[in-house]
């Protein structure tokens, strides 16, 4: 690099300093043109300075590299309370003005930009979906690299830098997402740059990878699979850009080659820039050393606006920079720009980026031609996943922008009829005796749920469509990233200029009602819960009761925008009740009665909300009618639950629910999930004294099917237990007769009990059970 250019990077750099520093403390007087007063600072300091200096010095090298290469390149910033810098490279690139009119290329633009950072409707402290050219918040940290990862799937022509900070590279999240370049094959997809900043500190004490060697980091980094450069020390502007320079070369070489079975492995480079925390910053305060070291991690001098050694700090700190030098009173000086790529290159203007100029609707079949005829309701069985396999298959065949992720769990949740159009994608050695592995496959299958959910985020907040299939209980380990997401999704619709995302679906199966090989710790349906009680109106969970409706539901996914989609549908072989038209009924109300199993003017209402407990809901009904044929019941099936919208009630409007649930009556649910989230739905909908919510308890283990049912109080037998209990208190049912029915079936859980104790499996009154209504 010509030593002219690299004097032109140092301004540059120079400026981002001193602008990102001003952010931080200054609400006047922004350009220093007197003395620095106490009235100058702002009366809250929010912000974090100590890795500001570094992401500058990356953002103009990555700007190097883009007008070199003539490249499309994406920034994605690991710590996002590096917004400071983040938001000075998008103001001194032009980007910032095209979404932000106010912020100009002039004083009246300097100021905009850092008196509303941090400031009460003004620009957060953390990168934000209102951050042009962002996919990521980075407030919760170690999703950087996945998300990265998921950006290039499939764009072959995109190179995305990632800033991976130190301390974010001691998260679990982070360590086990280097592994995905061992799914993403660089010669058919884009290339992630990652670049890890050691400035060696966290809030109060040092990074693990700070206190390392360099031969330990070189150790480390190719033992996952990447050929690590390391920048440091004296001439870094130089040594940073011979390695970007080494990093594209290389790169090159790679996208031309060949795919060799003896060597399928890829090893690209990424660089581990070493840079001082707070690097530019005040050295030394009141005997303290503060660049070099944890103190200059947040506002470094946070008694500024009313102590005169820190004011004099500031000021010093401040014109260190000699803004004087790079901005004139038209803005910034004319020779610096020539550091800063055509704006069509910019990396906050990169399409990829802003997911509306991407996104495409998904050609999907049509969900019919994969249901089972059906002429009575229960006369045949069927298994969802199987379905629901089949019908992705398809889907995969239609579409190319389209991804499939799981835990390792296509095979085991029986979604494998995918894999009839496509692998799983994996760029280690291949043997002759494993199956559907390749490549180039369109299924991920990494026993990383955190890399799997960033890989999706990526992939779909750059334009496309993503699943992720999961074992119901270990699907919570993601929770926290996919409310982060929900948080980004939220504003990133306020925005028009965003634009439609895909939805992210999420196939729950294995659930804890059926864990015949596993036990307790299968048993979690806290992710319904998690995602339904934020105020998320776009957040919308399925229950479907047999395969077509599973099916029905999935097209509903797959066809919708901006929202997050949570299938729950077992995996075995299950009674069919709907038909294809009944079953599109009920997704769009949320609710059908189901006439089959339902009388007029009911004394009773029974509400079954999942597969299994639609089931048990339908059995009790049985029961109930061949014990008292002259109770009247109605049986409704829940099929869609939505998050928490606050214009309006939270399960139904109350003219719907008073339709399907009587004004008066008493009902009683069987919920999937915990009841305490049904219970809290119902708030809004009249006395609680009516309804009886049943669902998973936190009781379990290994046992069988309907002993779960029968320690979550959820059985069958529960639920007549139930019925005649309020059928008595209403006078539907004579007190007599209740108490003695209530004894035979009390007396059926405790025979039941004994039952499995002595044979280890379900009797046949259960196994064997079919619908059927006496009158």
């Amino acid at each position: 690099m010509h030593t002219d250019y690299i004097e032109l990077l140092k301004k540059y750099v120079r400026l981002a300093n001193y602008i990102s520093a001003s952010q931080i403390y200054l609400q006047d007087n922004f350009l220093l043109e007197r003395p620095l007063e106490f009235s100058n600072i702002k009366p809250r300091l929010l912000g974090h300075w100590g890795t500001v200096p570094g992401i500058n010095f990356t953002y103009a090298h990555l700007n190097y590299a883009i007008i070199k290469h003539n490249i499309s390149m994406l920034f994605v910033l690991g710590p996002g309370h590096g917004f400071p810098a983040l938001q000075t490279n998008l103001f001194l690139e032009g980007t910032l003005q095209n979404f932000y009119q106010e912020a100009t290329q002039d004083a009246a633009g300097l100021a905009y930009i850092v008196k509303q950072f941090s400031w009460p409707y003004g620009f957060p402290s953390h990168t934000n979906p209102g951050t042009p050219g962002a996919i990521l918040e980075g407030g919760e940290l170690g999703y950087s690299l996945s998300t990265a990862y998921g950006a290039v799937l499939d764009n072959p022509d995109l190179y995305v830098a990632c800033l991976i900070g130190d301390g974010e590279a001691e998260t679990g999240a982070l360590a086990a997402s280097w592994h995905l370049n061992k799914f993403v094959d660089p010669r058919k997809n884009g290339v992630v740059l990652p670049i890890l900043h050691l400035n060696g500190y966290k809030i109060s004490g040092p990074t693990i990878f700070g206190r390392m060697s360099n031969r330990e980091l070189t150790k480390l980094f190719q033992g996952y699979g990447y050929q690590p450069i390391i920048v440091e020390g004296p001439e870094i502007y130089t040594k940073m850009a011979q390695a970007l320079d080494l990093w594209y070369t290389i790169v090159q070489k790679i996208k031309a080659s060949d795919y060799n079975p003896k060597k399928p492995f890829i090893s690209l480079p990424m660089i581990i820039l070493k840079t001082p925390k707070g690097w530019t910053g005040i050295k030394r305060l009141r005997g303290k050393k503060i660049e070099g070291n944890n103190l200059s991690h947040q506002t470094v001098i946070p008694d500024v606006r009313t102590d005169k050694v820190e004011l004099k700090a500031l000021e010093q700190w401040l014109r260190s920079y000699k803004i004087d030098e790079l901005w004139s009173s038209t803005g910034i000086q004319a020779e610096i720009k020539k550091v800063i790529p055509p704006q069509k290159l910019c990396m906050g203007t990169n399409n990829h980026a802003y997911s509306g100029r991407i996104y495409k609707k998904l050609t999907l079949p049509d969900a019919q031609n994969y249901t089972d005829h059906l002429l009575m309701p229960g006369e045949k069985t069927s298994n969802s996943m199987h379905k629901a396999g089949s019908y992705l298959q398809e889907v995969i065949k239609l579409n190319q922008n389209f991804r499939i992720v799981s835990p390792d769990e296509i095979y085991s949740n029986k979604l494998d009829a995918v894999l009839k159009a496509t692998s799983r994608a994996f760029m280690l050695p291949i043997k002759s005796w494993d199956q559907d592995l390749a490549p180039d496959g369109q299924v991920i299958e990494m026993l990383s749920e955190q890399s799997l959910q960033g890989l999706i985020q990526g992939y779909v907040l750059t334009g496309r469509h993503a699943l992720f299939a999961s074992y119901e209980a270990f699907i919570e380990i993601v929770s926290s990233m996919v409310q982060q997401y929900i948080k980004f999704v939220r504003i990133a619709q306020t925005l028009p200029w965003r634009g439609d995302c895909g939805s992210l679906t999420y196939i729950l199966s294995s659930s804890g009602w059926r864990q015949e090989h596993n036990g307790f710790s299968h048993q979690n349906p806290s992710f319904i819960s998690s995602l339904l009680q934020l105020h998320a109106p776009f957040v919308q969970a399925y229950f479907p009761a047999d395969s077509t409706s599973t099916l029905v539901a999935l097209h509903e996914c797959l066809n919708n925008k901006n929202s997050i989609n949570i299938i729950v549908a077992g995996k075995t072989e299950e009674f069919l009740w709907l038909t294809p038209e009944q079953a599109q009924q009920s997704l769009k109300n949320g609710f059908l009665v189901w006439d089959f199993a339902s009388d007029t003017n009911p004394d009773i209402v029974l509400c079954g909300v999942g597969d299994y407990m639609t089931k048990e809901a339908l059995a009790a009904i049985s029961l109930l009618k061949k014990e008292l044929p002259s109770l009247r019941l109605r049986f409704v099936n829940c099929s869609k639950l939505s998050g928490l919208n606050k214009t309006g009630p939270y399960l139904c409007s109350p003219d719907q629910f008073s339709f399907y649930f009587t004004p008066d009556k008493p009902v009683i649910f069987n919920f999937h999930g915990y009841p305490e989230l049904f219970k809290s739905m119902l708030f809004e909908h009249g006395s609680s004294k009516r309804f009886t919510v049943r669902g998973y308890s936190e009781e379990g283990s290994t046992t069988t099917p309907f002993d779960m049912q029968i320690r979550n109080g959820t059985s069958r037998y529960h639920l007549v237990l139930d019925a005649l209990r309020v059928g008595a208190q209403n006078g539907n049912i004579n007190s007599k007769q209740a108490q003695e029915l209530s004894q035979k079936y009390n007396q059926k859980i405790s025979d039941f009990t004994n039952y499995i104790l002595k044979y280890g499996i379900d009797p046949k009154e259960v196994t064997q059970w079919q619908w059927q209504k006496s009158t």
